[in-house]
């Protein structure tokens, strides 16, 4: 009976059919569809064909499904961390974000899920084995579990907070930060633990995910409030986004610091494997246009020069900065595995090792670009029947 009530008690907006017929809602429900449909057909040839389904090989077991995977669920985290600026620790200005930033989580960390239980093989299969058989000693296994409470403190969190319970809210706000941060550094730790493979395997990894999880977030943030105002933006807003704006501009900075050292560090010495595979990664051009130059220097400059005022500008640096966030995703999966394990004899020669090269399937694709539908279903229905900004000043 008091579940009963309480979910009775949750505000939901009366949406007429002319509000929800507007043209841009009419695009991007359009949009959303279409992505969400080419979702399914990638997952049921998924389920039906398994993993020759996908582009990957025993050479290259991960591909752009742990790449969406990780883009998916570390923005989830950065806008967690992001919300929790006012939210949790009181910071006045941010609390401008209200549920908004809260549901973009939610919404970011569900495609997530509909993405990864298309890479573990069967899903019903891996989820009840998974809980009947907990293997406390796997990072993966840790990444899962924490990730299932993670999405259980997000959607309490904002229930609570629609409802207007903000001492309940802030609290499983705070269970929920802990979990999120424990959730994706562990996923980068499964990459740091690689002892085979040089490249990745340290510290070092752990950081940088938690680190560019809450430069995506801002990112997603920025892009979401531009095309919300249409670049118009309320004073209130345009104060809250300019301090967000300066808070980025350091974390690029620190961004950039951590890459320069990772590359020099990596080189330093020229230990095989891990110095020629800097030397791939300095060839390739995802790495200096997608990495250096959409994800961090072109933000980095305009917040720079503009003191973080000039919001147009970065909202448009934020959708290449989500772009080059992806390669910084994609380029880590790839590179920690383009080195072969193996080299071949040929009598008393050794032959070079050759890089190896992964291409995504059609699959894959499909899967990906549904998933990013869904994420823009499910934020595009939350606006209509939430009112995401209603609670902003009581937080």
């Amino acid at each position: 009976m008091f579940i009963k009530d309480f979910l009775a008690s949750i505000p939901i907006k009366k949406v007429g059919i002319k509000e929800l017929l507007t043209p841009d809602n009419k695009l991007v429900g359009l949009i959303g569809i279409i992505l969400l449909i080419t979702y399914l057909l990638g997952a049921f040839i998924a389920l039906t064909h398994g993993h020759h389904a996908y582009g990957v090989t025993r050479e290259h077991p991960w591909g752009l499904l742990i790449v969406m995977y990780i883009f998916f669920v570390g923005t989830s985290t950065g806008l967690a961390i992001i919300g929790s600026f006012g939210h949790i620790f009181g910071i006045k200005i941010f609390n401008g974000f209200g549920l908004r930033v809260s549901f973009l989580a939610i919404a970011m960390l569900l495609p997530g899920f509909a993405i990864i239980l298309l890479e573990i093989g069967h899903p019903v299969t891996m989820m009840i084995y998974n809980m009947l058989s907990p293997g406390l000693t796997s990072a993966i296994w840790w990444m899962g579990t924490l990730y299932t409470f993670v999405l259980v403190f997000l959607i309490l969190e904002f229930i609570f907070g629609l409802v207007g319970d903000h001492k309940t809210s802030r609290l499983l706000g705070i269970g929920g930060l802990v979990a999120d941060v424990a959730a994706f550094s562990t996923l980068g730790s499964i990459f740091g633990y690689l002892v085979a493979r040089p490249i990745a395997n340290g510290p070092f990894l752990p950081i940088y995910f938690i680190l560019t999880a809450t430069v995506a977030g801002a990112y997603l943030i920025f892009l979401v409030y531009g095309i919300k105002y249409k670049n118009n933006f309320p004073e209130d807003k345009k104060a809250m986004l300019t301090t967000l704006a300066k808070i980025l501009g350091l974390l690029l900075a620190i961004l950039m610091f951590f890459d320069f050292w990772a590359i020099l560090t990596g080189l330093y010495g020229r230990m095989p494997e891990r110095a020629d595979t800097i030397m791939y990664i300095l060839s390739t051009k995802t790495y200096w246009i997608g990495e250096i130059l959409m994800g961090a220097v072109i933000p980095f400059a305009i917040i720079l020069l503009s003191k973080g005022k000039n919001l147009v500008a970065l909202v448009w640096a934020s959708f290449f900065g989500l772009i080059g966030i992806f390669f910084m995703r994609y380029d880590m999966v790839h590179n920690v595995q383009a080195f072969p394990m193996q080299t071949m004899k040929v009598r008393e020669y050794q032959l070079a090792p050759s890089i190896i090269e992964y291409t995504p399937s059609t699959t894959e694709w499909m899967i990906a670009l549904g998933a990013i539908g869904l994420a823009i279903l499910i934020y595009q229905i939350g606006t209509k029947l939430f009112d995401l900004d209603a609670q902003d000043d009581h937080h």
